[in-house]
């Protein structure tokens, strides 16, 4: 079987160090059949290199009813009302 690919000396995908005849980097297990990359898939994404947006400032949504239900169970209650006083 003739490779048709050298390994570079560093892993475009996690950056460890191949040695020259390996068949897959030691650490990711990136071979010639995903591809011996001079660059990563992701390099020209411009993707920022940590989470910028930091977790306590997420919006967490509270564990009451919304006040929007509340204003439907009122309505609602209140054409209860109604009726039942137009039946008398």
């Amino acid at each position: 079987m003739s490779r048709s690919l050298r390994p570079p000396p560093e892993c475009a995908q996690c950056g460890a160090d191949i040695p020259p005849n390996a068949r897959a980097c030691p650490e990711c297990g990136a071979d010639e059949r995903t591809g011996w990359r001079e660059a990563n898939i992701y390099d020209g994404l411009d993707l920022p290199e940590e989470e910028t947006t930091p977790r306590s400032s997420a919006r967490v949504p509270s564990a009451g009813v919304a006040w929007y239900w509340w204003a439907v169970a009122v309505g609602l209650l209140l054409l209860l009302g109604l009726a039942t006083l137009g039946l008398n």
